[in-house]
């Protein structure tokens, strides 16, 4: 084989130079963006996809199935308790305690008079109803969850023997929480109007509402900015049993 010093006319291999190395470059990036953009969609619709739904989506929707899986486990309660009774061996005594404990508990409807406390958020127009006042901010004009914590532990200190916020009653282990001006409770999300009812004597309960020092805070702003209250009484009033599951959970240790 000669090499080029024996060769001078034939042709060499010319160098590529870097116009086209950047034409290339490009090309080769242009291919990465349409094969990501194609792995990512997959063929779906992105404006559909489920993983691209709104978070507040995703909370009403877990909201539901929470909600149906409660009324399935009242319906497996009734249907435990039918069989326990049909083929219970003990005593009167401690069929009467097991009744007492179950009350107690919350897990069995609850009825006789009470009142029902309806929140609701002021217009978000509101100005200060009160000259001199400052004009409200957007925090001043809805419900929060320290004003729904003050209506419940109210309505307990007034001695209430059952309460329901909204069409869930409480128990032992609930948490009111709101997060922005939705309530979060055992699972499931509501919107104001947050209505609080309680079984007890009315006039206890109605008292220990006015006596709440949290409550007269929230009535200032009732009368500044035109937060929601009101409060009905009522001469006989049913509470649902808690349908919910009673396990508790916790964190355990990772083992190493």
């Amino acid at each position: 084989m000669s090499n080029s010093a024996d060769s001078p006319d034939r042709p060499t291999r010319s160098r590529l130079r870097p116009v086209r190395l950047l034409t290339l470059v490009v090309f080769a990036l242009a291919g990465l963006l349409f094969w990501l953009s194609f792995d990512t969609a997959r063929g779906t619709n992105l404006r559909s996809d489920d993983s691209m739904l709104r978070l507040s989506d995703l909370i009403q929707e877990r909201s539901h199935k929470n909600g149906a899986q409660d009324d399935r486990n009242a319906t497996l309660r009734e249907e435990v308790d039918a069989l326990a009774q049909r083929d219970n061996g003990s005593s009167r005594a401690e069929e009467a305690k097991l009744k007492a404990l179950e009350k107690n508990a919350g897990t069995k409807p609850v009825k006789g008079q009470g009142v029902t406390v309806t929140l609701t958020d002021a217009p978000p127009n509101a100005t200060a109803k009160i000259p001199g006042l400052p004009e409200p901010q957007p925090n001043d004009l809805v419900i929060h969850q320290q004003d729904l914590q003050a209506v419940v532990n109210a309505l307990w200190h007034g001695g209430a023997k059952g309460i329901k916020v909204m069409d869930q009653r409480l128990i032992s282990t609930s948490a009111v929480r709101c997060v922005g001006n939705t309530l979060i409770l055992q699972g499931r999300v509501y919107s104001p109007p947050y209505k609080v009812t309680a079984v007890g004597n009315r006039e206890a309960l109605t008292n220990a509402l006015t006596a709440s020092p949290a409550i007269q805070n929230y009535l200032q702003y009732v009368n500044a900015y035109g937060l929601g209250w009101k409060v009905d009484q009522h001469e006989a009033v049913t509470l649902p049993g808690y349908s919910g599951t009673v396990d508790l959970h916790y964190a355990q240790p990772v083992k190493p």
